[in-house]
Formats: structure tokens, sequence, C-alpha cells
């Protein structure tokens, strides 16, 4: 009963800094896991961007830039890929293609990317592929959006790796600070006068003869 009783005491004390460890973790998750992701856009931007600003001041033509046919699989591969597309969204040409034909992107990707001058978006065309993906609009002669993408595979690994080792440290965490808490607990408990009982005994009366 002594030791329940000093368990019940130990996990009492213990569960606010164990919610506090909790919160903590997950808050270190999340700021690394969404600098994985955001450091995941970092060469499409530019390149979308730049491909955009040349293709509005007409230093090249939309049909150029990329070839119309691509023979180039844009899931298996690590590198960049960048598409054109018309105004309308019609695919004009692409680095890479997604199963041997141009990519097409999900309605109101290009709209919005017209309103707000690009978009920026995780796109996941079929089961197993998801891209980091950048579009922005250009205007000039011809208007239409340049999409710059590149796969998260890596990205995924270093996620998987960091949800692991996330999950170690808080359960090394919480154990280790339970552990602690009940051993100081119970030295606590061990050092508690019976009541009755003084601290020291009085030393015995010796007799004189």
């Amino acid at each position: 009963m002594k030791n329940n009783s000093v368990l019940m005491e130990t996990f009492e004390k213990w569960l606010p800094l164990a919610i506090a460890i909790v919160v903590m973790a997950g808050l270190v998750y999340v700021a690394v896991q969404q600098n994985y992701r955001q450091s995941a856009n970092d060469p499409q931007i530019q390149i979308a961007q730049d491909v955009a600003a040349a293709l509005s001041a007409g230093q090249a033509a939309p049909g150029s830039v990329v070839p119309p046919n691509p023979t180039a699989e844009m899931s298996p591969s690590l590198s960049t890929f960048v598409a054109v597309f018309s105004a309308t969204g019609t695919p004009i040409g692409s680095s890479a293609a997604l199963d041997g034909k141009l990519p097409v992107l999900p309605a109101g990707v290009l709209e919005a990317a017209k309103q707000r001058g690009e978009n920026r978006f995780t796109w996941q065309p079929k089961t197993g592929a998801r891209f980091a993906v950048d579009v922005a609009y250009f205007s000039g002669k011809e208007d239409g959006f340049v999409l710059a993408g590149r796969s998260l595979k890596e990205v995924e690994v270093r996620e998987s790796q960091l949800t692991l080792m996330s999950v170690i440290a808080t359960v090394l965490a919480l154990v280790l600070t339970f552990g602690a808490e009940y051993c100081l607990a119970m030295r606590k408990q061990k050092k508690i006068v019976p009541a009755g009982q003084s601290e020291s005994p009085e030393p015995a009366e010796v007799k004189q003869a």
C-alpha cells in the first residue's frame, strides 16, 4: 500500500512535466518538419520566377522553353522539372512526363497562381508520387504559367527519420523523468520517522557501582 501511495504521488507530480515534454517535443517536430518542407521549395521558386520573367520580357517563346514531347519520367527522378502551360491551362511542353504524357494540373491551381502571381503547393498526381511545386504566372505577347517541381522522396525519408527520433527521445525523456521523480519520492519516504519514535534514541544510563 505504501508503494502504491508513493507511485500515485509521483505520478501526480510528474504529470505536468510529462505534458510539457510532449508539447515541447511536438513543437520541435513541427518546426523541423516545416523547415524540411519549406527548403524543398527553394530551387523551384527561383527557376519558375526566372523562366516566367524571361517569357514576360519576350526573351523566349513559351514553346521553346521545354520540349513538347518529353522522354524522361518525373516520378522516379529527384531532379527538378519544368513545365509550361497556356493561359487556359493547356500543357505546352515539359522537361519530364507523367506516365508518358504531359502533366495536367488540378483545377483552380492556375487560377490561384494568376491571382497571386505564383502558387506553391504539394502536388500528388498519383499514389506514391509527391512533388514540391511552384507555379508562376507570366504575361506578355502570350499569357501562361511556368511550373517548376521536384520530388519529395528525400524529404519524406528525412521526415520518417525525424518522426522515429522524436518518438524515441520523447519516450526516453518521459521514462527518465518519471524514474527520477519516483526515486526522489522513495528517498523522501525512507527519511520519514514513524510517529511516536524520536529521531535519535536517548543514550542508556550507566549505573555506577
